[in-house]
């Protein structure tokens, strides 16, 4: 059971007890990330998540890194595309210090013009080290060819030159349309009082005023036909990332998309593991993985073969992600694929940090009703049938896109095998 409030400016906040614990896990969280920017202001996300822990009106950056630490407490933040979240986690006795740390960064960064061009510089050398780090630039690229000319296909971080370009004007003017209560949440999981975390937030955010934050733009996907952004590299391994437009979040088979996700490549067990490295070694590394946003998803499978062996393993993952189109999949593998994805939900719901992730990015996302047991339900309906349906719906030609880098020679033999 989660508790669920709304102060008189807007903010919504969100209390989670587990009493059984020592810690709390605290979040702040916006909806502001990589979906709400242009070409032109590309990382001004990224980067103002970076300024709020270098210091605040009242306190150094120094000073907030002791307050946290000398509790024996951790804080982060991270961006996605759909939100920023900044967090802490403390043990419960300190659950005031942790909102009064996370609300003094959001509402009252110092911005400082030497910090921002230190922390651009820092960022640049971030978006230097992916680009020679070919098993993560291939997703940047895959994004790319999948989302062209959209937000969703433009990297997290920025690019050099629009990282270069940000001002101290722009960053502001950012951070006061998005960074204000109606566009945030205020979330504690773990020993804490919700009476308690709810007056702690009233004196601590209360003072800031809501407005009305812009939306970003719904995702456009006009794919008629396969995609292909093949680029050579001399490297010792080919690195592969495919991608379908897929499900969005709140979609009636969300459930259904994640289990097949399970059965395809998300464990060991699971077929693309088992058939392409296990079986015919293939690959050292292959898994699949899901995105959900709020309006449309994206199914990927990323593997790093030798390039001799491409075209067989291309053609080995297609054979496998089709087959789930042609033939149901065994009740004995549905029911393994059911309960490997409820443990996995379990086990991350008994850490006070991985439920205030789990439950906050919902409740940021707007999910109204979040329960678990209803949730396990949805699963177990699964069946055969819907599995079939959401693989015919995805797994297309005309849906593929395929990004590589490697020193691959004979791009004729991969549009081959892509039939393009």
């Amino acid at each position: 059971m989660y508790k669920s409030d709304t102060l008189k400016n807007g903010l919504k906040v969100v209390t989670r007890p587990m009493n059984h614990m020592e810690s709390v896990a605290i979040g702040i969280w916006i909806r502001a990330g990589g979906r709400y920017e242009d070409k032109a202001t590309s990382g001004i996300s990224h980067l103002l998540e970076h300024l709020l822990f270098k210091g605040t009106v009242s306190r150094d950056m120094k000073m907030i890194k002791q307050e946290i630490e000398g509790r024996g407490g951790s804080f982060n933040g991270f961006t996605a595309e759909e939100f920023t979240c900044y967090l802490v986690k403390l043990l419960s006795k300190d659950v005031e210090l942790g909102i009064d740390i996370l609300s003094d960064m959001v509402l009252n960064p110092r911005l400082s013009d030497e910090e921002i061009e230190k922390e651009k510089s820092v960022i640049i050398e971030e978006i230097n080290m992916y680009k020679d780090i070919p098993s993560q630039h291939v997703h940047e690229i895959l994004a790319e060819i999948m989302w062209p000319g959209q937000p969703l296909g433009l990297p997290l971080a920025g690019t050099v030159e629009s990282v270069k370009s940000l001002t101290r004007e722009n960053i502001a003017a950012y951070k006061d349309i998005f960074y204000n209560p109606g566009n945030m949440l205020a979330i504690c999981a773990g020993k804490a009082d919700e009476g308690n975390f709810l007056d702690l937030c009233r004196k601590y955010l209360s003072p800031a005023v809501s407005k009305e934050a812009p939306k970003f733009k719904k995702a456009v996907s006009a794919q008629t036909s396969p995609c292909l952004n093949l680029n050579y590299k001399d490297t010792e391994q080919t690195h592969v990332a495919l991608g379908f437009h897929a499900l969005d979040r709140s979609h009636p088979d969300k459930h259904a998309f994640s289990i097949l996700n399970v059965i395809l490549g998300a464990n060991m067990s699971s077929r693309l593991f088992h058939i392409v490295r296990d079986e015919l070694a293939l690959c050292y590394e292959i898994s699949s993985g899901i995105r959900k946003y709020e309006d449309t998803g994206a199914f990927t499978v990323n593997a790093g073969v030798d390039d001799k062996k491409l075209i067989k393993a291309l053609e080995v993952i297609l054979e496998v992600l089709g087959s789930v189109k042609k033939a149901s999949v065994p009740g004995e593998e549905l029911a393994r694929a059911k309960e490997y994805y409820k443990g996995q939900l379990l086990f991350a719901l008994e850490d006070t940090m991985s439920l205030m992730l789990w439950l906050g990015e919902k409740a940021i996302s707007g999910e109204e009703s979040i329960s678990v047991k209803k949730i396990m339900e949805s699963i177990d309906k699964v069946n055969q049938e819907d599995l079939m349906r959401v693989a015919n719906g995805i797994f297309t030609e005309r849906n593929l896109n395929l990004a590589i880098i490697g020193p691959v020679k004979n791009e004729n033999k991969v549009k081959e095998v892509l039939h393009i």
